[in-house]
């Protein structure tokens, strides 16, 4: 089965802007068509906001960017009622949220009241303002980052929080052709400007209509579920996979195979996302150091056996 051209088209378009990150686009693509939210957890200066931005704009999808810092308000982001004195009645303002894709840059310097606001509109698709509910509009995605190698003055998001995001990537630094590529082509100017629409919102949506029909068989559905289960056995982890955490494997599953131009689930794209989408979800016990987390679901990757599809 051969690759849908406009998944072809979209990559192209984004790979104008961001280099040598294809396996990155790739996975933010698959979020997205899985009506997930990234977090992208790297160091500042590697292309987190260009990635965002052009997806943005290949997706025509209208965009917010809140740099956060510790004075953002809840309402910075969900908007605020204003007094409009000629008719006398409270008028909704609305805030960064209402937007198509939302760039929270940095979140966890951000207290964790703003960081709940956040959450609502993650999980639920809307805001609510002095007990009104405003809709966010359709699709919309979150694309967060934080930085790992500091923790001065930050709000480490709570776990309640990190299982809302159902990829965790980090881009890492170009390698050196990659980064020869970038500067040459910066002379030239922003390498942005290049990127063209390719699908608006109403595509967008009729594609993530198809990945919802990827076939996932039950001998694949088996395998995942013995992966999340074999967390939650495991005397090393203190809180394994939740529920939402098998469906959001299930669902980038399916979205990888789409990705791929197939109509059905094969247990590659299983294992391919299994780390990015548990990671984040997971508590350890204290005997395990953070050097040595991800090797713990490496080994369950090794020691769970995948089905041979017939």
């Amino acid at each position: 089965m051969q690759q849908n051209p406009v998944i072809l088209e979209l990559t192209r378009e984004i790979r104008k802007a961001v280099v040598g990150k294809d396996d990155i686009i790739l996975r933010v693509l698959t979020a997205i068509l899985a009506r997930g939210h990234v977090l992208l957890e790297d160091v500042p200066g590697v292309g987190k906001t260009t990635l965002a931005l052009a997806f943005s704009k290949a997706l025509g999808l209208r965009y917010q960017r809140v740099q956060f810092t510790p004075d953002v308000m809840p309402s910075d982001l969900t908007g605020y009622s204003i007094l409009n004195r000629e008719t006398g009645k409270m008028e909704y303002r609305p805030g960064a949220l209402l937007c198509n894709l939302f760039l929270a840059d940095e979140l966890n310097r951000t207290t964790s009241r703003t960081q709940s606001a956040l959450l609502e509109a993650m999980e639920e698709g809307q805001v609510t303002v002095d007990g009104d509910t405003y809709l966010i509009p359709r699709p919309f995605l979150v694309i967060a980052t934080q930085n790992p190698t500091g923790s001065a003055g930050t709000q480490l998001l709570p776990n309640s929080q990190m299982d809302r995001f159902t990829l965790r990537l980090s881009m890492g630094y170009p390698d050196r052709a990659a980064e020869i590529h970038m500067i040459r082509a910066r002379q030239e100017g922003n390498p942005l400007e290049q990127v063209k629409q390719v699908i608006d919102h109403m595509w967008l949506e009729r594609l993530r209509e198809e990945t919802d029909q990827v076939y996932l068989s039950d001998d694949v559905l088996d395998y995942l579920l013995r992966l999340i289960e074999a967390t939650r056995r495991s005397n090393v982890i203190r809180q394994g996979a939740s529920p939402r955490a098998a469906l959001a494997l299930a669902a980038v599953s399916r979205a990888r195979a789409y990705v791929e131009g197939r109509d059905y689930v094969i247990p590659e794209d299983v294992s391919e996302l299994f780390l990015e989408t548990i990671a984040h979800r997971i508590l350890y016990t204290t005997q395990v150091g953070v050097d040595r987390q991800e090797n713990v679901l490496t080994q369950i990757l090794t020691t769970v056996k995948a089905p041979k599809l017939r």
